[in-house]
């Protein structure tokens, strides 16, 4: 558990609340419980060691009854501005999102930028508007033939529109021509991906990322779309308003999300969901689960513009080849 009190201290006398906050936590925690700075005079953490839900009382409901107990010992107004934010260790695979599972306080590595990267952060995101703004245009063309081809050869909507997870959990609607019939069943494609995610490792599953090779529900146009990647291009769109950005790590689905390892999350807190990335130029298709986040994770721990355009002059050279494409 994590206690922000950053709020308090601008307002009241900081040796004044942390008398308090100690004698509150004094009353409420165990001998086990361990406490500390976890940010210096900002954030206090708490780990609560050895505690069990019973089969009918949801470990959510003890941290809160935990929360309640420090708060009788505060001061009303105090307790309005401290920010309590807690996870849950071990996690259970399954668990529906919310707003702890992102939480940016849980990575302080990924907080600590230098004005260097904020600069070239800065320089990226001019990148991604005139680049996406520039391909909208140049590829109007493109896209027409595209819609009229699908509108021709499909009842439907040109787009497809989907939920996915984006920067620190956000989520927001990704565009793609549509490539499939409408009124598609999705739980084909959820108890793919968790097979694929939780059984990685048996030999009987085939690496390919999240994508039916045998789909009866895909369009004879739509399996040219996915084949050369064409049916990526709304996307722009997305870059465009700031959704995503030209390069970075694939953007989630939800149910896959709920699936996910605290490991793999960092995949989607230092950086906006890319278009194309090391995966798609270095693995694409072929790769495993854990192999994909683990390329998402070196793009953002060697990030630096000129890879950024490294991944761009990549990218065609592997659209052309389809390798691993679906």
């Amino acid at each position: 558990m994590l206690l922000d009190i950053s709020k308090l201290t601008v307002k009241y006398h900081q040796r004044e609340i942390l008398a308090s906050i100690k004698t509150a936590l004094l009353s409420s925690l165990r001998e086990v419980d361990v406490r500390g700075w976890y940010h210096n005079n900002h954030t206090i953490g708490i780990i609560f060691t050895e505690v069990a839900a019973e089969q009918d009382v949801p470990i959510d409901s003890i941290i809160h009854k935990i929360y309640d107990r420090f708060s009788e010992g505060l001061d009303p107004d105090w307790t309005n501005e401290i920010k309590i934010s807690y996870h849950l260790f071990p996690e259970v695979s399954g668990v529906s999102l919310n707003d702890e599972t992102f939480n940016i306080n849980l990575y302080p590595d990924i907080t600590k930028q230098s004005a260097g990267k904020n600069f070239c952060l800065a320089v990226k995101k001019v990148i991604d508007v005139l680049g996406s703004g520039f391909a909208i245009l140049l590829l109007s063309p493109l896209f027409l033939m595209i819609a009229a081809a699908i509108k021709a050869t499909s009842p439907g909507p040109v787009f497809f529109k989907q939920e996915r997870v984006g920067k620190n959990g956000k989520t927001f609607t990704l565009l793609k021509f549509r490539s499939m019939q409408t009124n598609c069943d999705s739980a084909q494609h959820q108890n793919y991906v968790k097979k694929f995610i939780c059984e990685q490792n048996n030999a009987e599953v085939e690496p390919g990322i999240f994508k039916l090779t045998h789909d009866s529900r895909i369009t004879p146009v739509g399996c040219f779309l996915r084949k050369t990647s064409l049916d990526e291009l709304p996307q722009l769109i997305n870059v465009l308003i700031g959704n995503m950005s030209l390069v970075g790590p694939r953007p989630p689905l939800p149910y896959e999300c709920e699936l996910y390892d605290v490991w793999h999350r960092r995949r989607l807190l230092s950086c906006k969901p890319g278009i194309t990335g090391l995966w798609q130029v270095l693995g694409r298709s072929r790769t495993t689960f854990d192999g994909m986040v683990r390329l998402d994770l070196r793009y953002i721990r060697e990030w630096r513009l000129w890879l950024d355009i490294k991944i761009l002059l990549m990218t065609p050279k592997a659209v052309i080849n389809g390798t691993g494409a679906l």
